[in-house]
């Protein structure tokens, strides 16, 4: 009994030396796991199409790897930094950036096209938590004043690339920060109105493919055949699945091409109809179990830098993928963000892989610290 004892320490001393939280671990594997299978029916059996996601998924994990034995207080040194390159990059994109589809989004490396608005997905909330690491709790009023400034600045250079859905995560990741300071929830009633009161203004400034994707929500019955056409064809998938799924390699609204993007932003309605409602139910636990383990972790955390960081990361990854599976189902508007771990896509998995790094780094070198 002893010994086994022993074993178990020393395994967890191995995993704790190489600064990796198992049960977050075995989280993302179940999560990958499923989204491989799912990526290959949804892909039509394309290897080639699997291949490279397990390529990209072998460079996130060594990305994870290397942010997880980064301590935090290193972090914590280097995030004026790293927000002020995130913002400059931004700046560049809207001047020199590569347009692709409608969107000034990346920049021409040479050897590769990079996406700097994925760096802001964990800039933003660094550099909140930051702001916040020295300043009284619950934050005064001109403090929350300052901290949306550095949130609202990245929030519209993005959207004027345009990229509304990144736009929404960076928004959110600062937003998570204030209320997990203390925001005073009068003070967020009172936010709340006044963005339902500024919709008009809003929809002004709107572009014409978003205000459509706001209209396509209300009613897609609206336009079946032109702006409608995703939702619809979704719902008919997830509903066509029933309570146990057609089974996995036989669903016929991707395979049929009915489905559009079903590699991508609509990856779960495939789950939905070949899996089922079962099998939506087991992909959402799993999700929330590494959200679980996530705000675990923060709860953990030593200090306030890596407690409102690590929540604001856990609360982000939430909205991620509840904003997709909501937009598929129906219950919220199409803004275009992939489901994550699940849809094919390159530099998301991998700043999603970065954060987790975080994550690990700040529960096991707290670890390491108080044994």
């Amino acid at each position: 009994m002893q010994l086994s004892k022993q074993k178990i320490m020393g395994y967890r001393n191995l995993w704790q030396r190489f600064h990796i939280d198992l049960p977050l671990l075995l989280g993302i594997l179940m999560l990958t796991f499923a989204g491989l299978l799912i990526l290959f029916s949804a892909a039509n059996q394309n290897f080639h199409m699997v291949e490279k996601q397990l390529l990209r998924l072998a460079l996130a994990t060594v990305v994870m790897l290397v942010f997880a034995q980064v301590p935090p207080r290193i972090y914590y040194k280097y995030t004026p930094w790293i927000y002020t390159a995130g913002i400059t990059m931004l700046l560049t994109v809207l001047a020199i950036g590569v347009i692709s589809k409608g969107a000034q989004r990346w920049l021409n490396l040479g050897l590769f096209r990079f996406q700097p608005s994925e760096i802001m997905k964990i800039a933003v909330p660094m550099m909140i938590a930051y702001y916040f690491k020295d300043r009284h709790l619950p934050p005064k009023f001109a403090h929350i004043i300052a901290a949306s400034a550095l949130i609202l600045l990245p929030t519209f250079l993005i959207a004027k690339q345009p990229d509304l859905g990144t736009s929404l995560i960076i928004l959110t990741s600062g937003v998570c920060v204030l209320l997990l300071a203390g925001l005073n929830w009068r003070l967020l009633v009172g936010v709340i109105t006044l963005c339902i009161a500024s919709t008009p203004v809003v929809w002004h400034f709107m572009h014409d493919y978003q205000r459509q994707r706001v209209l396509t929500f209300l009613k897609p019955e609206r336009d079946p055949l032109g702006t409608g056409y995703h939702i619809i064809q979704s719902k008919i998938a997830i509903g066509s699945g029933g309570i146990f799924g057609k089974g996995w390699l036989h669903g016929t609204q991707s395979h049929l091409n009915f489905l559009p993007a079903h590699a991508t932003d609509f990856i779960f309605a495939v789950c939905g109809e070949e899996f089922g409602l079962i099998g939506g139910i087991v992909l959402l636990m799993i999700y929330l179990y590494i959200v679980a383990r996530c705000l675990y972790i923060s709860s953990q955390a030593q200090d306030t830098y890596t407690r409102l960081l690590a929540g604001s990361l856990s609360l982000t990854f939430f909205v991620s993928f509840f904003v997709n599976i909501g937009m598929v189902t129906g219950i919220l508007p199409v803004v275009g963000l992939p489901l994550p771990l699940i849809s094919y896509g390159g530099t998301s998995i991998v700043t999603l892989f970065a954060t987790f790094g975080m994550l690990m780094a700040i529960h096991t070198h707290r670890n390491l610290h108080t044994t």
